[in-house]
């Protein structure tokens, strides 16, 4: 089989560059290893109920006349029109440092403003400085890593402020340990300070039957439960050998599934041991009832917590850290029918090499599995009040359960802390796009999709 474009993997980056290929004729193949696509943002049916993984909340929310936002750029490149998806704007999120401060922000950036300034009266200039050196700053330029934490230690110089911004970012989006790089600190601020975050009015089912329904009516093919075994070079096209002994020949191939990840697929021994940290998460659904919902958490979309006044970001010595985490409230959007059941999302680090060892005795994986989501749903009852009692159903999942359904090695969902900005890696027909590319969030891993296409595969084919 013989094409002018194959791209493995079928998360957000890649539907969106299968959809933008496809919009000029071009036969375009996805292929994904999962029986159905959206890699990290997927969904599940349990008690013939709907659940989605991964999805929290979307950023970079845009208004329709913004027309230079993320959002809106990516729509036009998609040829989505914004009638075909129901924007849901969140009702308000907080950061909350037990014991210490909580700042509330919302889409509407004066809020957090006017949060830093009543609470953080002497930091508000520097706070401001910095709004003025991200307005200039160029996210997108290729640079060596610079520390977040440190360029902030300068110009926040109010450790306890410093900690508070870092915490959202960090958890949406950093693949470092304890920091970030100071590009993605700029990227993912803007995307959730200056723009802030929706959700689609549907399930995010929903959302990429849309992009699949695109691809299809261009011409497009996706195929799921399908993995690629490795890829070969040859004289002038690359070669995709399939699980089945299938070979794909193609002009290009697009990988989204990690830099790592495509590496192995090549077989390219560059003799270098690669051991950088990973960080790995668990994630918890509790459903219970809408009224035994606790007081405030009807009119709350997300709370990034932290126990103390120092953030620790880094890989557990345990299974998990409860100190922090995120507790997401999925019905916690303006347009969102009330339902009779919602859920609670808790998200915490987690020790990929702890959940490897606990799974060599399956009922040992199971009762630790037990014990996290009661510690879990513990948490966050000390922050937000009591609904255990309520719960009519519960799962979790761990870091195994991201490394079996999306390859990602150590199931880092952030990928190698060391992206790879021109999704260049070295050869002239193979491209990186995705989490490896450095572009967060879903609307940046989608523009990242489509970034790729038009810097290196559109123009020569």
């Amino acid at each position: 089989m013989r094409l002018p474009v194959l791209i493995i993997g079928g998360g957000l980056s890649g539907l969106a560059a299968a959809v933008r290929i496809s919009r000029f004729g071009q036969r375009v193949l996805l292929v994904e290893q999962h029986t159905r696509p959206g890699g990290l943002n997927s969904w599940f049916i349990r008690n013939k109920t709907l659940f989605e993984t991964g999805l929290h909340a979307i950023t970079n929310f845009a208004e329709p006349g913004n027309k230079h936002a993320p959002l809106n750029r990516l729509l036009r490149q998609l040829k989505i029109k914004r009638s075909e998806i129901e924007f849901c704007p969140q009702l308000g999120s907080k950061i909350l440092f037990e014991n210490c401060e909580t700042l509330r922000f919302s889409n509407d950036f004066n809020l957090f403003e006017t949060e830093i300034s009543e609470k953080f009266p002497g930091s508000i200039d520097n706070f401001r400085s910095l709004l003025t050196f991200l307005q200039q700053f160029d996210a997108f330029a290729p640079a060596p890593f610079r520390s977040a934490r440190a360029f902030l230690d300068k110009i926040i110089a109010e450790p306890l402020l410093t900690e508070m911004l870092l915490c959202p970012l960090m958890y949406y989006g950093s693949s470092n340990e304890n920091d970030m790089d100071l590009g993605q600190f700029a990227i993912m601020f803007h995307a959730i300070f200056l723009e802030g975050m929706f959700r689609p009015r549907g399930s995010i089912k929903e959302f990429i039957d849309l992009l699949l329904r695109h691809i299809q009516e261009n011409g497009g093919e996706i195929r799921t439960g399908c993995r690629v075994q490795n890829i070969t070079q040859q004289k002038n096209c690359a070669v995709a050998v399939m699980e089945n002994g299938e070979e794909i020949e193609c002009n290009y191939i697009l990988s989204t599934i990690g830099s790592q990840e495509t590496e192995s697929l090549l077989q390219r021994d560059r003799g270098i041991k690669d051991d950088t940290p990973r960080l790995s998460f668990v994630e918890n659904i509790f459903q219970l009832p809408y009224e035994a919902l606790p007081a405030g958490a009807q009119e709350t979309t997300i709370i990034f917590f932290n126990h103390g006044e120092k953030f620790h970001y880094q890989r557990p010595q345990s299974s998990i850290d409860p100190r922090s985490g995120v507790i997401c409230f999925p019905s916690g959007f303006k347009g969102i029918a009330r339902r009779e059941l919602v859920e609670i999302r808790t998200t915490h680090l987690a020790a990929t090499e702890k959940w490897e060892q606990l799974a060599m005795v399956p009922e040992a994986y199971q009762q630790e599995k037990k014990r996290c989501s009661e510690l879990s749903c513990s948490t966050a009852e000390s922050l937000i009040g009591d609904f255990a009692h309520a719960v009519t159903f519960r799962d979790m999942f761990t870091p195994l359960t991201i490394k079996r359904y999306t390859g990602k090695i150590d199931g880092a969902i952030y990928g190698h802390p060391n992206k790879i900005k021109d999704g260049n890696i070295g050869l002239s027909n193979i491209f990186l796009a995705g989490t490896d590319q450095g572009f967060l969030g879903i609307v940046g891993s989608m523009l990242s999709g489509v970034s790729i296409v038009n810097q290196h595969i559109l123009p020569r084919l």
